[in-house]
């Protein structure tokens, strides 16, 4: 198992979300990797906001709502909020709602509310009982990427060039890091990721703390990349898994995922949690985010103010355009994945 020191600063658990006396601290990935800095809040409804604002994204906002019903323990410890089942009900519910797409977060806590529902619990009880459990939980998410990134990084050849989109997080890079470890030499192409940048201010300093050799290139630039064979494989996270082996992740995605598929590329993504109520690619939702976010850079307008934005924040790929999707329980083919997690086996 990996310890958190082995991580790149972003995805270590106290620079992601933290407590701090009557609020949280949450890590926030718009200013980094300029500034390391935290958005702080009180309640669970600015918790809700922060993530909606895109204060954390990809995997950050399941360790923030973890965080968030230690936190929700403690108010109750000091008689801030009801000490019922209800207090928690209602904040799992406002935090399920931030980011629609990606619903590991939404499922974790609904398995978290139902493990509290069986516990008695009073003031004096309930800090303990919800760390340990948030504790456990984080424990099994640590040893499923610890067992993705085994995959992963058997997939990884010597010499390989890899295109990656927007932050793939634990599993990928762990996958790299055991790669390099194991003596193999590869170079990671990381596209800025428009309009929050995430490649270019999250992904390739992530990679260059880890020392693996980067290079940054733009969104638009897969189709070279691949025909003038610099890239030969692809890898990214997946921020949703329907059982029909398609999935949702970052807008770009599936461009890139066309273009491994016209140039014989291998296309592997990372699924932590596979969500078997999604039964095909139509029970995806596609968060639609503000037209006016691909308006600017940075906060630096790009264009006129009479020129309307369109962003859908993730896009749908098809499971005839993917090599393999790599999840806690093994690598499969996405026709593979009804049988993988069906719910009575």
């Amino acid at each position: 198992m990996f310890n958190q020191e082995q991580l790149p600063y972003l995805l270590q658990k106290e620079h992601i979300a933290q407590l701090q006396k009557d609020s949280i601290l949450i890590g926030d990935r718009r200013t980094f990797p300029f500034e390391r800095s935290f958005v702080r809040c009180h309640d669970i409804t600015s918790v809700a906001d922060a993530i909606r604002a895109m204060v954390t994204q990809g995997g950050g906002p399941l360790q923030v709502a973890l965080v968030s019903m230690k936190f929700l323990a403690r108010q109750i410890a000091r008689s801030i909020v009801p000490c019922t089942i209800e207090t928690f009900d209602e904040a799992i519910r406002i935090l399920s709602k931030a980011r629609p797409t990606n619903t590991t977060m939404a499922r974790t806590l609904t398995s978290f509310g139902v493990k509290l529902t069986a516990i008695e619990f009073d003031k004096r009880t309930i800090v303990e009982i919800v760390d340990n459990l948030v504790h456990m939980i984080e424990i099994d998410f640590d040893r499923q990427y610890d067992l993705m990134s085994d995959f992963g990084s058997s997939v990884i050849t010597d010499q390989d060039g890899i295109l990656t989109t927007c932050f793939a997080e634990h599993s990928f890079l762990l996958s790299l890091l055991k790669a390099k470890d194991q003596g193999k030499r590869f170079k990671v192409f990381v596209p800025e990721t428009r309009p929050y940048l995430q490649g270019a201010r999250l992904t390739a300093p992530s990679l260059v703390e880890l020392g693996i050799e980067t290079a940054l290139v733009t969104d638009g630039m897969a189709g070279h990349l691949m025909a003038n064979k610099i890239v030969n494989r692809y890898m990214t996270a997946a921020d949703a898994v329907a059982m029909d082996g398609s999935i949702a992740n970052k807008i770009g995605t599936l461009t890139n995922a066309v273009c491994a598929l016209h140039f014989q590329i291998p296309y592997h993504a990372f699924a932590v949690s596979p969500d078997t109520s999604l039964h095909s690619c139509d029970d995806i939702v596609v968060e639609l985010r503000d037209g006016n976010d691909i308006k600017r850079v940075m906060g630096t307008p790009i264009t006129v103010e009479q020129v309307q934005g369109y962003y859908p924040a993730f896009d749908v790929i098809d499971a005839t355009l993917i090599t393999s999707i790599i999840t806690g329980k093994g690598m499969f083919a996405p026709n593979q994945i009804t049988h993988a997690y069906d719910e009575v086996t």
